[in-house]
């Protein structure tokens, strides 16, 4: 059969290793797959189908250091993954049982329970077999933090393959932010991960939820399941009718040929590896000296980095190897030669740091505050009507009043003009057109105190270049803001003054658990801004899915969420808002607002302020095309976004609804839910459109330093 596309250069720098207990392993899996009952007589897999996929190859090249036990437990591992995957191919996707596929997969969580002394039901198919005997095997080596992290992947991994499912029943193709995302859920890698780490050692827990190590993961599962993509392709959508990959989607999205597609893929592969690295020198690091890690386990996170590295060089020579997929001329496809020793030519070392080098410093190449003119409005896909609340003016007055208390217009950053080219007042009477006086009060004053800290961090910090300064103001942030009884900081600036009143004011009924969660959602945001200033003084442009993903941190989107759900009541089990599809919506809304005002802005940041953060200058220097052609990328995601949103309404929240058979008083709850992001979005675009802070006459007549004849803002104050 014709290859679809030639298989492009592989940006691979570390050349895979193979363990050497690799028969031991693949004896062991061809035993257990026949005692599980995935071979003879399953109606899935041959002895021969099990020797050509060669899973023991796949661990020994990605596991190469571990002792042959843990080698032969984690290829029985894959050999269950993999099983499961063909498994339900053949049993609900061919024949499109969404009902029977569900049923299947309800029942495998219960195969793995936490408490190590609980029982398992009697398995009654070679998945359900599998899967008992390997997490019997498997989670008494694991903490219980650990355990945990493991059972969530293992779960994803699982129940996003009625995601794909779903899209192969409706005959759709995600757009590429929503295919990244779900990706990672239902290809296993963060999965994959877990077992990395079962057989380098254990993250240490106050690391594990830290961003670096969430970055490493993520960075690691789209580099191994856009690999995978690349070569499955041909076998995926050719043979199965597959609609969940990245070539497909980038071909869809761009309009491209598949061979366009496919080096687009590989270009976002090389970036998330340069990102993994980035983060693995820098950002790791760093967080080792903050959380003060004892030597073990420093140790232990390089161990674990270093296993994840391991994972993608051998996982790339498993791919060319293995029968399973695409992979002819995949070598001599290669031109890029490995360093080889005293042999090697200073004509392959120059070629092969010329090529990597220039791909790797694009990002820091942006020359700030280029004069780009006006920011040009594309017409913009709203489906939703504003409606403005009439309490509006009454909030604009009293917005100028707060804003004088707190000393927010007394620090050189603000002023009573910059207030009002805001507005923020309006936003908020969008975004809330029912709310009472005091509640559209509340509203427009977290949205200054977030737009405020959004000017200042870069204006003091920036101006500065003291990163640590800004380290030291979210922490005492964060301060201000207690959970359970502690004592409060004393406010030492306006940022802590409006946080206190705000905290105070938001947080008096609610429980413990709710103030935990909002506080959770603020520090995001205010530990994305300290992560935007990092790149600023790198003059580094993200990669754009790191990007985009934080972009919704720095927008405060999980403020906004919180605030939203804690008005809708306990109708609504809160698993449910950990679903994909409720996941799904929100992103969905959150990325059109914040790639809204990416558009809006573009003139403000890039011309005035020398920001880099910005998804249109992302695109750009991503794939090297003008200010026009990366606006109408933006545009198109924008576009395909709010048609997100709208599917997930229309088709996946009432299948939502009868898989966890909520109440009418639930499902009423949840139609408010969709309302509030509804009127989240429409008030948004409003906003953008009528305000004063994006326009070019207002933007040509201000400072866009500190204030003429204010002092600087005063330095952050050691955490007391």
């Amino acid at each position: 059969m014709t290859q679809p596309f030639e298989l492009p250069h592989f940006y691979m720098p570390y050349p895979a290793r193979l363990n050497p207990h690799v028969d031991e392993a693949r004896a062991h899996s061809a035993r257990w797959a026949r005692e599980m009952g995935m071979l003879e007589g399953s109606g899935v897999w041959e002895r021969s189908d099990l020797d050509a996929h060669d899973y023991g190859l796949l661990c020994a090249f990605t596991h190469p250091d571990c002792d042959g036990p843990t080698l032969s437990l984690i290829t029985d591992w894959y050999v269950w993954v993999f099983f499961f995957d063909d498994h339900f191919l053949e049993k609900y996707k061919r024949g499109q049982d969404r009902a029977a596929g569900k049923a299947h997969l309800d029942r495998l969580p219960l195969f793995m329970p936490l408490d190590l002394a609980a029982g398992v039901p009697e398995p009654r198919n070679p998945v359900e077999a599998g899967l008992a005997d390997l997490w019997a095997r498997t989670v008494p080596a694991m903490s219980a933090d650990w355990r945990r992290r493991f059972a969530v992947a293992t779960e994803h991994l699982l129940n996003e393959s009625l995601w794909e499912l779903s899209n192969i029943n409706e005959g759709r193709i995600a757009n590429p932010v929503e295919y990244i995302e779900m990706r990672r859920k239902v290809g296993g890698a963060p999965w994959s991960a877990g077992l990395v780490e079962y057989a380098t050692a254990e993250v240490p827990a106050a690391a594990a939820g830290s961003r670096p190590l969430r970055v490493l993961m993520e960075t690691f599962s789209d580099a191994v399941h856009l690999r995978n993509d690349l070569f499955s392709y041909q076998r995926e959508v050719e043979d199965e009718g597959e609609l969940s990959n990245g070539v497909l989607v980038l071909e869809t999205f761009f309009g491209c040929t598949t061979q366009e597609a496919a080096d687009a893929v590989n270009d976002v592969l090389t970036s998330r590896l340069h990102q993994f690295e980035h983060t693995a020198l820098t950002e790791v690091p760093a967080l080792a000296l903050e959380l003060g890690l004892t030597p073990d386990e420093v140790a232990a996170v390089g161990a674990y980095a270093k296993g994840l590295q391991d994972w993608q060089s051998g996982g790339h020579e498993w791919h060319m190897r293995s029968s399973r997929y695409m992979n002819e001329r995949a070598r001599s496809a290669r031109d890029r030669p490995y360093l080889a020793g005293p042999g090697t030519s200073a004509a392959d070392v120059g070629a092969l740091l010329a090529a990597a080098g220039a791909e790797r410093l694009r990002a820091y190449t942006h020359v700030p505050f280029q004069k780009v003119g006006p920011a040009r409005i594309p017409d913009l896909r709203m489906p939703y009507e504003v409606r403005l609340s009439p309490h509006l003016d009454a909030a604009r007055r009293g917005l100028v009043q707060w804003c004088h208390r707190m000393g927010i217009l007394a620090e050189g950053v603000w002023d009573e003009d910059k207030l009002a080219a805001c507005d923020l007042a309006l936003c908020s009477a969008g975004l809330d057109p029912d709310a009472t006086p005091e509640a559209l009060d509340l509203s427009a004053h977290w949205l200054a105190f977030g737009t405020y800290g959004d000017d200042y961090y870069p204006l003091v910090h920036g101006h500065r270049r003291d990163l640590a300064a800004a380290k030291v103001t979210t922490a005492r942030l964060s301060a201000c803001m207690p959970v359970d009884g502690e004592t409060a900081l004393v406010p030492a600036n306006a940022m802590e003054r409006a946080l206190t009143d705000l905290w105070a004011r938001t947080t008096a009924g609610m429980t413990p658990g709710q103030r935990r969660t909002l506080k959770s959602a603020i520090d995001a945001m205010t530990e994305s801004w300290v992560w935007e200033l990092s790149n600023q003084l790198q003059n580094r442009v993200p990669d754009p899915v790191d990007y985009l993903e934080m972009r919704r941190a720095t927008f405060g989107s999980d403020l906004t969420l919180s605030l939203c759900r804690m008005g809708h009541g306990p109708a609504v089990p809160p698993e449910v808002y950990r679903t994909g599809p409720v996941r799904s919506l929100e992103n969905a809304a959150i990325d059109y607002a914040c790639l809204l005002n990416d558009v809006f802005s573009y003139q403000k940041e890039i011309e005035y302020e020398g920001e880099i953060h910005n998804s249109i200058l992302v695109v750009q220097h991503f794939f090297g095309i003008d200010y026009p052609a990366a606006l109408s990328v933006v545009h198109d995601l924008m576009t395909q976004r709010m048609r997100q949103f709208e599917h997930v309404v229309a088709h996946e929240l009432p299948v939502l609804y009868d898989d966890f058979e909520l109440s009418e008083e639930a499902r009423a709850a949840m139609a408010g839910y969709v309302l509030d992001l509804q009127n989240w979005m429409a008030g948004i675009l409003n906003w953008h459109r009528r305000v004063d802070r994006y326009k070019a006459e207002w933007l040509a007549r201000r400072a866009h330093v500190f204030l003429p004849g204010r002092p600087p803002a005063p330095a952050a104050l050691p955490v007391g």
